[in-house]
């Protein structure tokens, strides 16, 4: 049995052992010096139709809540100095916080967590969506959670395709459907919008209008229909003008020459 080290070799190789660990430990800096990761190395999509219910919706939250962030797939840090920490919803809304370019959320710096968060399901993160995501938005705060499945096919049978969830006591509970001018759909208290699914895409509903919010290829679609109804309008109202001007003057040449005969 060999013989014990002498205590003073004992501390130095106690020492060595504790330099070794403080040399292998990652550096945690003073937290307003963290650096805060703008990705996570994830793609946002797996599929077309995903990308397009995300970005339909941003686009369409943008154009009814023109003063709250709406951001695409940002990364949300709930603690301030833990970069380790952080969610990326496919959209969140932050009421009131304006749409100015971040590089990620931060809640102790935006002073609050976000309002609305909505995952699209994709077949490597639903399970994800439907089961664990819920605490750490509950966790942060955040007032609703929303699931859509586009297609119908990613959640199991019997899952609705679209939920909307409310924090309740640190829990969400289903929001719950109801009619609107004949239409079923879910009403978002956060948003002041009804919200169904609209065959691969969310359709947002009006209550102060009683209409339909239009997706954004249809607004311009609509803009330019209208633009060239206005521009025929005054081509007809010239040519009509035009033509009055002609006869005015014919009559008015047609009296010259009775008075010259």
């Amino acid at each position: 049995m060999p013989a014990p080290l002498p205590a003073t070799a004992t501390s130095t190789a106690a020492n060595a052992r504790a330099a070794s660990i403080v040399q292998t430990a990652p550096v945690v800096r003073a937290e307003d010096d963290v650096f805060y990761p703008s990705s996570d190395g994830k793609r946002m999509t797996e599929n077309t139709w995903q990308g397009e219910a995300i970005r339909h919706a941003a686009g369409d939250l943008n154009v009814m809540h023109p003063e709250a962030l709406v951001a695409l797939d940002v990364l949300v840090y709930p603690e301030r100095g833990n970069r380790y920490k952080s969610i990326a919803p496919d959209v969140l809304v932050a009421l009131g916080r304006g749409m100015g370019r971040r590089s990620s959320y931060r809640v102790w710096v935006e002073g609050k967590p976000p309002d609305w968060v909505l995952e699209v399901a994709s077949p490597s993160t639903e399970e994800k969506d439907r089961h664990s995501k819920w605490r750490d938005y509950a966790a942060m705060g955040v007032r609703e959670y929303w699931l859509f499945d586009p297609k119908g096919d990613v959640y199991p049978r019997g899952t609705p395709r679209l939920r909307g969830l409310t924090l309740e006591d640190d829990k969400y509970r289903p929001l719950e459907s109801r009619l609107e001018d004949g239409v079923r759909m879910i009403h978002s208290e956060v948003l002041g919008l009804g919200v169904r699914a609209e065959g691969d895409l969310l359709r947002f509903w009006d209550p102060v209008k009683r209409e339909d919010v239009w997706h954004q290829p249809e607004a311009v679609a609509a803009a330019v229909q209208e633009a060239a109804r206005a521009d025929r309008e005054a081509a007809a109202r010239l040519a009509a003008e035009a033509r009055i001007a002609e006869l005015e003057a014919a009559l008015q040449r047609s009296r010259i020459d009775r008075e010259s005969e």
